[in-house]
């Protein structure tokens, strides 16, 4: 009895030593040593899940896209890309105006797009701009935008009312084409004009819009003493080249090819002329001169951007109600570019239509005699206009006499109040429409 029981003891302990062998070699720590002589496979040890790091889908550099033309509201979008490391780093969405002048954001945060005040927006473009450009840095895929509407409006980026689908399509459209890098030109807004009136009158001036180093907009015109802007006058019917001059298109359409040419280039001295009179064979459907712009584009940008000035752009004009007791009746034509008044043209007309300066110009006027300075009118005139172009206000002016008389204008003893009131009076009225 006792010799069976001990045999019972002793195979329910070799039973129980076998399981405790079998179950240490499926469910024992890695790091536990081995229950037999036979190496086992290392078990090696995840680590902490990280958030993985966004794939280098882009080349790095700087990528640039436009929409191919502008707009009804004269606006042509862009946008601007810095990649870095296979990232983009940097969006600018922005625009050029056809008439050149600042860009879209500049102008804005000068306070001249006003989409709050006229348009009741909840913020000003250029913040919800950055809104929007800062999406698209979080999400890198221009593609991972949804719209609610046709009109390319979107719930995806909070407190952005404007259509954002224009800055996406370009975004994409920027990568797709591939780095571009940098011009050679500051950005900002650019501008020259003649020195003098081309015949049959017109002063041209050239205004250019650089962004990215490049200039991404031009517009080539001119002004008239009577304050008419030469584009806007064509556009309205009244220039008239194709009926009276038999021209194969208007003049405005011309110039249009002509900037075309110039931001193609991106050099204002990469065209030929076929005569000395600035005519040219390397634009199709171009009969006019056009020397006038790219020499004026030139000088501008020698001269450097400038910075944005208060007033809207356009060309005023304003005259006196009525003629003077010498029978003259003053007038005064302005050109207004990016905000600062760039030209300034003071003279009179009599009841035979003359001009006042003109007349001055050829001795007929004969106030040399009279003048203490020794001066005639027209050279005082411009002396008056230049302290305008100066001041870029009409009411920085003291009389002397409290009337009429100034000694703040070196080189002019005549009466200068009628200019000034003329020229405050021209801006009030805004610029002129057709």
């Amino acid at each position: 009895m006792k010799k069976s029981l001990a045999l019972v003891l002793a195979a329910v302990v070799a039973f129980s030593l076998i399981m405790f062998a079998g179950c240490s070699r499926s469910d024992a720590p890695a790091s536990a040593p081995a229950a037999s002589t036979v190496t086992a496979p290392a078990v090696v040890r995840a680590e902490p899940v990280q958030p993985a790091p966004v794939s280098a889908s882009y080349a790095d550099g700087i990528y640039f896209a436009a929409m191919d033309g502008f707009a009804s509201s004269g606006w042509k979008e862009t946008v601007t890309l810095t990649v870095e490391n296979g990232n983009i780093t940097h969006a600018d969405w922005n625009a050029v105006h056809q008439n050149g002048g600042a860009d879209k954001k500049t102008h804005d945060k000068a306070g001249k797009y006003n989409m709050v005040r006229f348009g009741r927006a909840q913020d000003e473009w250029y913040v919800q701009a950055e809104r929007v450009e800062a999406f698209l840095l979080k999400t890198q895929d221009p593609n991972a935008i949804s719209y609610r509407d046709d009109q390319g409006h979107t719930d995806d980026i909070a407190s952005v009312s404007v259509h954002v689908d224009s800055f996406f399509e370009l975004a994409a459209k920027a990568l797709e084409q591939g780095p571009v890098g940098r011009g050679p030109y500051a950005d900002g807004a650019y501008f020259a004009i003649a020195d003098e009136l081309f015949a049959p009158g017109w002063r041209d001036y050239v205004s250019l819009t650089v962004l990215n180093g490049r200039i991404a907009s031009a517009n080539w015109s001119a002004i008239n003493h009577s304050g008419d802007d030469k584009k806007a006058f064509d556009r309205a019917g009244r220039y008239l080249m194709v009926q009276r001059g038999n021209a194969q298109a208007e003049w405005f359409e011309q110039a249009q090819k002509a900037e075309a040419f110039l931001i193609e280039h991106q050099d204002p001295k990469a065209i030929a002329y076929s005569d000395d009179q600035g005519h040219t064979d390397e634009i199709a459907g171009v009969s006019i001169r056009i020397n006038a712009l790219f020499d004026l584009a030139a000088k501008a940008l020698e001269a450097g951007p400038a910075k944005i000035g208060p007033y809207a752009d356009g060309a005023y004009f304003a005259t006196a109600d009525a003629p003077a007791a010498s029978g003259w009746k003053g007038f005064v034509s302005l050109l207004v570019n990016n905000g600062n008044i760039q030209s300034a043209y003071w003279s009179a007309t009599d009841k035979d239509n003359r001009d006042k300066k003109q007349v001055a110009a050829s001795g007929a006027y004969n106030m040399i005699s009279s003048s203490s300075i020794q001066k005639e009118w027209h050279d005082q005139a411009a002396v008056v206009e230049a302290h305008l172009l100066a001041t870029q206000d009409p009411k920085q002016i003291t009389y002397k006499d409290g009337v009429a008389l100034t000694d703040d204008i070196a080189g002019a003893t005549i009466r200068v109040n009628e200019f000034f009131d003329l020229a405050a009076k021209a801006l009030a009225s805004g610029p002129k429409k057709y």
